[in-house]
This record gives C-alpha cells, structure tokens and sequence, in this order.
C-alpha cells in the first residue's frame, strides 16, 4: 500500500481526492477547532450524509520533519500506515484519508475528549478506583494488540488517551512516533516518550529497546489517574530521573543488572535509598495492596522485569471489587 502523494497534487488510493477544499466542506461541517499540535490542526466535524460526528486532523506541511520525496512528516506516514492495520475497540478507528490538492486530512471517529482535560475537570473530586480500573484495563487491551503485533507506540500519555461515553471508555490516539519491531531488536531513538512518561532506561541513553518502554508510560498514568497529578514532572531528563529517584530509589546494578553500563548513567548520581512500596502507599492512600504490587510491576527499573500488557490484564487487581 502506497499512501505517498505526488508533490504536484494528491495522487493515490485515499479514500476520497478533492481538488480543493470545497469538495470536502461539500462532505463535512467544520464544526470547532479542538487541538492543536505539532504536525496538524484538529476540527470537530461531522458527515453531513449521516450526521456521524467525527474528528478532522490537518496535517502541516512546514515542519522540519519532511520526508523530502514525498513532501509529507514521516509522523503522519507513519500514522496512515499503522491506523489501517490497528482495529480494536481502544485503538482510535481512521475512518478516512483525504486529500483536497495539497493538503491532507486524517478523519478520525471522534471522541469527546482526553484523559489530561477529564482529570482536569474532575480535579477536585477525583475519579473512582473503580473506573481507574476501567480505563486501565481498556489501555492494556489496546496495548496488547498493539504489542501483540510488535508496534510499540513511544507516546503514551493522558494527552493521547481519547474518552467517549461520559469518560468510560478509552481509546489509544496518535501514533506518529510509533514503530513495528522484529527481533533482535535494533538501534532506535532514545528521544522519545513526551519526558513525563519516558522509561528510565530512554533517560540513561538506552537505544535498544522493546515492549517495556510502553508499560512504564503506563505505571505513570496509573499514578495521575489515582492522584489527579503527573508523578515524575521534570523539565529536563536528569530532573525527571531524580523524580523517579526519589520514588523508588536510586538504581543499583543488584537491582537493574546492566544499569552502571548505560550511556547517560553516572556514578555520582545521589543515592536515594527507599522503601518503593512504603513510598507508593504514601502517594496513593486508596490503593490496596494489590494495586501496589501491579503498580510497582510496571514501575520495575530492569525492563526485562517489567509486566507485560497481557499478564496485567490477568492480574488479580481487575478481579477485586472496591
């Protein structure tokens, strides 16, 4: 499958081609302007033949992240190409691509809004161990699939968990920093993961890396979930490694073999000597035991220890009621 534009005009299998932007204002109403990133602007739309309310994302054509012989970013490629392979019910669904001469739309179903605005409106009450579960469990099932397939998505993070349904059910967005993986595993970025929800091992330099690096971006949500507030909020990649420091300890080869070896790692790093558990407890008052013990397996620092998304969806933390 070819989704690459010529650079004169749009010519591929879209699945629908305009000439201009009329010819899609004929198809959609652009209702509001609802996100705003990198790579495109996102309208709240809907189909005027059905009425079905959808999300139009434009893709920009001025970043510096160009894919010079075919003019498009390498995220919205990479994100065209993964959407249409990923079906499953917490996985954002791309209904269409279209293409009005030189711009390009991504129509997306849409989804009233995301978890960082729904923990944000529910700041003061919270949000119910109940439907922490929930939506846990609907991030690991679409994680799953995506692993299961070997596409890790490198972005996790409330921003990129879309809610429908009052918030009850969750959907993984964006997917422009997501990559396919077969073993052995080769040499990647370590500049990945918005810096909040990067694994350790990306923050010490790793470059080699797998399914792991998701589940840890996974324990971090868990914890804003619970707490309504990000948990390693660093500005830089030392800060954010001395936040998890202080959580959880400093690193030691006797627990994470290999750690000393990496390329960022430094023998100086102060050494914070703790209690994990005791110190999630503290953080998180109403989580029981058992969601301690699932939180500080994805929270592990070797990445080979880490919980996989499949054997947590099998953890007895989703068999008990609150």
């Amino acid at each position: 499958m070819d989704i690459r534009p010529n650079k004169s005009r749009c010519q591929t299998d879209y699945s629908n081609t305009f000439d201009d932007m009329q010819g899609l204002e004929n198809m959609y109403s652009m209702i509001r302007i609802i996100g705003e990133g990198t790579y495109g602007i996102v309208w709240e739309g809907m189909r005027k033949d059905t009425g079905m309310m959808v999300a139009l994302k434009k893709i920009r054509f001025d970043s510096d992240d160009i894919l010079d012989e075919v003019g498009l970013p390498s995220t919205a490629i990479r994100e065209i190409v993964l959407l249409r392979e990923l079906k499953h019910n917490n996985i954002v669904g791309l209904l269409e691509v279209a293409c009005t001469g030189m711009q390009l739309w991504l129509i997306f179903e849409y989804c009233e809004t995301d978890l960082r605005r729904y923990l944000r409106l529910n700041r003061k009450k919270g949000i119910s161990i109940s439907q922490v579960k929930s939506l846990l469990y609907q991030l690991l099932s679409g994680l799953a699939y995506c692993h299961g397939r070997r596409i890790l998505h490198r972005d996790l993070k409330p921003q990129n968990l879309l809610l429908s349904d009052s918030g009850n059910v969750l959907k993984i967005a964006d997917f422009g920093l997501a990559r396919s993986f077969t073993p052995p595993l080769k040499p990647n970025t370590h500049e990945v993961v918005t810096l909040w929800y990067r694994a350790p091992e990306l923050l010490l330099g790793q470059r080699c890396y797998s399914c792991s690096v998701d589940i840890w971006s996974v324990g971090c949500i868990m914890i804003e979930m619970l707490s309504g507030k990000p948990v390693f909020p660093g500005d830089s990649e030392i800060d954010t490694l001395f936040y998890i420091f202080r959580l959880l300890g400093t690193p030691s080869e006797t627990i994470w073999p290999g750690v000393s070896k990496l390329p960022c790692y430094k023998n100086v790093f102060p050494q914070w000597k703790v209690n994990p558990k005791l110190n999630l407890h503290s953080l998180l008052p109403n989580l029981d035991q058992i969601g301690i013990d699932l939180l500080l397996k994805f929270l592990q620092y070797s990445p080979q220890k880490r919980i996989s998304a499949y054997e947590a969806l099998h953890h007895a933390w989703f068999s008990t009621s609150e």
